[in-house]
């Protein structure tokens, strides 16, 4: 490990418990800093409900940490817009949001969307899936970017465990991200859950970065920060620990393939070879290939649309 990634695993990563809530709402109210809580949404009406109701009472009632609840649905054919409605969301649909541009499917296109729905000075995304949700998240994580003004973005860590065993989770960070990160970015080798879907950051920056439309989001928001504002300007706070629904192996093998496409990018900028995915299911006449398309599409800094402008100048 590079000498600076140890000094800023000494000087840049947190526990929750190192900033009280008292301290994070003093250091709002002497800054005057905003925050925007957003829930990207497919499909979640099990557990969108539950987060949008912890934060609203924790957060928004109970102390006025949070400024606005923003769920983007991005399709969803379930009753996810219904069930975040009722818990206090602000409930907003993916293609509502810039109808100028056609969507493209994928939580990265609802991330950069969400930028034009939202006026928080800090925006702090939380995936809808989680279960047993601790408003810690959204404190924990809103934090050192209320209370240090040197910090630009803070990523949350924690356990993922799967089935039952520690530390099992996030086996696309662990195959294909880390060592991306390790061999191509090692100043970002220090992130314990570089794709964690739990994360601020202050407008400012989000503003200046292109957003992959898909699962590489995440990932390359990282890289293109670390370009754009230093190391030292990333940090990251322990939550403890994150339960959400695991998906199959054939979608991880989809998601990895988007995040390896984002590194690409970034590494040269140049064309893609190949920019699909064949994958195998064992079928009536043994297995069968079935290919699918890999996000080959980015969104340009919010900063550039003349809406977003527009609504700045305002």
């Amino acid at each position: 490990m590079l000498e600076e990634v140890e000094r800023w695993l000494s000087t840049r990563s947190w526990s929750v418990t190192d900033r009280p809530l008292h301290q994070i709402l003093a250091a709002k109210q002497r800054t005057g800093r905003t925050v925007s809580v957003v829930l990207p949404a497919l499909n979640e009406e099990e557990t969108v409900g539950d987060i949008a109701a912890v934060i609203r009472h924790d957060l928004m009632r109970q102390v006025p940490l949070v400024d606005e609840l923003v769920v983007v649905d991005s399709g969803s054919t379930d009753r996810t817009s219904e069930v975040a409605a009722a818990a206090g969301a602000t409930v907003v649909h993916r293609d509502e949001i810039l109808p100028r541009v056609p969507a493209a499917p994928g939580k990265g296109e609802v991330l950069w969307r969400s930028l034009l729905v939202t006026s928080g000075d800090i925006v702090c995304f939380i995936d809808a899936d989680l279960r047993d949700f601790s408003s810690d998240f959204v404190s924990g994580i809103v934090g050192p970017l209320l209370t240090d003004p040197d910090i630009d973005l803070v990523k949350g860590m924690y356990d993922r465990p799967l089935g039952g065993a520690t530390g099992q989770g996030g086996r696309v960070t662990e195959l294909m991200a880390r060592p991306l990160l390790n061999m191509h970015w090692p100043q970002l080798a220090g992130f314990v859950q570089p794709l964690g879907g739990e994360y601020a950051a202050r407008r400012s920056l989000l503003e200046q970065l292109p957003f992959p439309v898909g699962y590489g989001v995440e990932l390359g928001m990282l890289v293109d920060a670390l370009h754009l504002v230093g190391l030292d300007a990333l940090a990251q706070v322990d939550i403890g620990v994150r339960k959400h629904r695991h998906q199959d192996g054939q979608a991880l093998g989809r998601m990895a393939a988007a995040i390896y496409r984002t590194a690409q990018l970034r590494l040269a900028r140049g064309h893609l070879i190949r920019p699909s995915l064949t994958q195998f299911e064992r079928g009536g006449d043994g297995f069968e290939p079935r290919t699918y398309s890999v996000d080959t599409e980015e969104r340009p800094p919010m900063v550039e649309i003349a809406e977003y402008q527009a609504r700045r100048a305002a």
